[in-house]
C-alpha cells in the first residue's frame, strides 16, 4: 500500500491534478487583490488616449463625495445643530484681548490716515476716552455678531460644498475615508479570494478529472472555471459584507454582514477620519472667513462694526460731523470696517479650541453614526461598490479565464 501511494506521489500527473485547487486558491486571492487595488488607484488616469485605466473612486470623485456627503447631512449632522451650541459670550469672551488690541489699532490707524490734524490736536483724554469706549463696547459687539451669525449660519456656511471640495481636490483623502472605514472587510475580501478559489477548485478539479475519465475533452475546464473563480470570489465576498442586514440564527450560528457587525468600530474610525481632516474648528471657522459666502459675512461683520463706530463717537458726533463734514466720517466708518475684516482672520485663531469643544462634531458623528439603522449604515460603504460592483466582478473573471487558460497551456500543455 505505501509503495502504491509512493508511486502516487512520484508520479507527475498527480502533481498537475493536485496544482488545480491550489492555482484557483492563488486566482481567487489575486483577482480579489487586484480588483481591490483598481478600485482605488491610481488616482489620475493612467494609459493611452482612452485606453487605460483610472481608480474607481477617483474617477468618479464628484459623484462619491456627493453621496458621502448627502448621508453625512441627512443622519448625522446638522450645521445649524452644531452652531446652536456655541454661546456667543463665551466667544466674546475668548477673542476679546485680542481684538481690542486689533480695534485700538485700526481706530488709530484710521484716525491718522483721515483726519491727521484733528487727531493730532485732540487732547489725550479725548482719544484715551474714544479708545476706552471702543475697548468697553467689544464684548457686545462680538456678542451680537455672533449671534447673528449663529442666526443666519446656513447663508454664511455651506456644509456640502466644503466637504465635496475638499475630497474632490484630494482624492486620496477620499480614498483613505473607505479604505479605514472598511480596512477589515477589504482583508476579508482578499482573504476569502483563497479559500473561496480553493474550494472551487476542489469542484474544478473533480470535473477535470471526470471529463478525462469518461474521454471527454477536458481543457476547456481550466480558463472556464477559472472565469467562474474570479466572478465568484468577488461575488461572494461582496455578499458577505452587507448581507444579511439583520442577524439571522441557524442552529448553533449566527449570521450578519460584516460590516454591520463592526458598527461601533466603524463609527468610530469614521467619525475621526472626517472630523480631524475636513470637519476641524479651523477648518469650518477659515471657511466661514474666506469660503464662498464670505463675502455675506463680510458685509455682517461691517455692519456690526459701523454701528460701534457711532456708538463709540457717541456725543463727539455731532461735533465731528460739524468740523469734518458727514463725507469723511463715512469714511472713517468705511476704513475701520475695512481694516478689522482684514485683520480678523489672524485673531480667529483665538476661538479654534472653544469652537472645537462646542461644536463638537467627532463626539456627534461617532454616536450618531452608531445608532444608525442597519440599512442607513451600510449606506456608508455600499456606494464605493453598488454602481461599479459589476466592474470589479467582471475584472475577477477576466483574470481567473486568463489564469485558468495558463495554468491549462503551461501545465497540461494546451
Amino acid at each position: 500500500m505505501w509503495d502504491s501511494f509512493l508511486v502516487i506521489i512520484n508520479d507527475l500527473t498527480f502533481w498537475k491534478y493536485v496544482s488545480i485547487p491550489i492555482v484557483s486558491a492563488i486566482v481567487g486571492w489575486a483577482t480579489n487583490v487586484i480588483a481591490l487595488k483598481m478600485t482605488f488607484y491610481p488616482l489620475e488616469f493612467f494609459g493611452i488616449w482612452k485606453l487605460g485605466w483610472q481608480g474607481i473612486i477617483p474617477s468618479r470623485a464628484g459623484v462619491m463625495a456627493g453621496k458621502a456627503v448627502d448621508l453625512l447631512t441627512k443622519n448625522l449632522l446638522s450645521i445649524e445643530d452644531r452652531f446652536d451650541q456655541i454661546e456667543p459670550g463665551r466667544v466674546a469672551e475668548e477673542m476679546e484681548p485680542a481684538l481690542n488690541r486689533l480695534m485700538i489699532q485700526v481706530m488709530e490707524e484710521t484716525m491718522e490716515q483721515k483726519v491727521p490734524v484733528l487727531w493730532e490736536a485732540a487732547p489725550g483724554v479725548i482719544k484715551d476716552r474714544i479708545l476706552q469706549r471702543a475697548s468697553e463696547d467689544l464684548p457686545e459687539i462680538i456678542e451680537d455678531l455672533m449671534s447673528d451669525i449663529k442666526t443666519n449660519i446656513t447663508d454664511l456656511f455651506d456644509l456640502r460644498s466644503m466637504v465635496v471640495e475638499a475630497l474632490e481636490n484630494d482624492r486620496e483623502l477620499l480614498n483613505q475615508i473607505f479604505l479605514q472605514v472598511g480596512d477589515k472587510e477589504f482583508r476579508f475580501i482578499e482573504r476569502s479570494g483563497l479559500y473561496f478559489g480553493f474550494l472551487f477548485g476542489m469542484v474544478q478539479m473533480g470535473l477535470f478529472l471526470l471529463s478525462a475519465y469518461l474521454g471527454y475533452p477536458s481543457g476547456w475546464i481550466l480558463p472556464l472555471a477559472g472565469l467562474l473563480v474570479g466572478w465568484g470570489t468577488n461575488f461572494l465576498a461582496l455578499r458577505m459584507i452587507f448581507e444579511p442586514l439583520r442577524k439571522r440564527t441557524f442552529g448553533p450560528w449566527t449570521f450578519q454582514g460584516l460590516f454591520l457587525k463592526r458598527q461601533m468600530q466603524v463609527a468610530d474610525a469614521y467619525s475621526r477620519i472626517v472630523t480631524h481632516n475636513i470637519l476641524s474648528s479651523r477648518n469650518i471657522l477659515e471657511r466661514l472667513i474666506s469660503g464662498p459666502a464670505s463675502d455675506r459675512l463680510m458685509k455682517l461683520i461691517q455692519s456690526h462694526i459701523k454701528r460701534a463706530v457711532d456708538a463709540i463717537a457717541g456725543s463727539s458726533k455731532s461735533l465731528f460731523l460739524l468740523t469734518q463734514g458727514t463725507y469723511k466720517y463715512v469714511e472713517i466708518k468705511q476704513m475701520v470696517a475695512r481694516r478689522f475684516t482684514e485683520e480678523l482672520p489672524l485673531s480667529i485663531r483665538h476661538v479654534f479650541d472653544y469652537a472645537e469643544e462646542a461644536l463638537d462634531i467627532e463626539d456627534t458623528l461617532r454616536t450618531k453614526m452608531q445608532g444608525l439603522g442597519p440599512v442607513e449604515f451600510v449606506s456608508f460603504l455600499r456606494p464605493v461598490f453598488q454602481e461599479d460592483e459589476w466592474k470589479l466582478i467582471l475584472v475577477g473573471a477576466i483574470l481567473g479565464f486568463l489564469a485558468g487558460l495558463a495554468q491549462w497551456m503551461l501545465v497540461f500543455g494546451g
